[in-house]
């Protein structure tokens, strides 16, 4: 239980540093999408 409990802290402490990055990919990715869907509207 001991282990599971760290190993959930230092993935929280990771996600906590690169939530930004997530944020950005996520955004890009989203406009990656949006973009094919508006150019296959035409």
């Amino acid at each position: 239980m001991q282990t599971l409990h760290h190993s959930y802290r230092g993935l929280s402490l990771v996600m906590q540093l690169n939530w930004d990055l997530l944020l950005y990919v996520g955004t890009i990715l989203a406009a990656l999408t949006a973009g094919g869907w508006l150019l296959s509207m035409l």
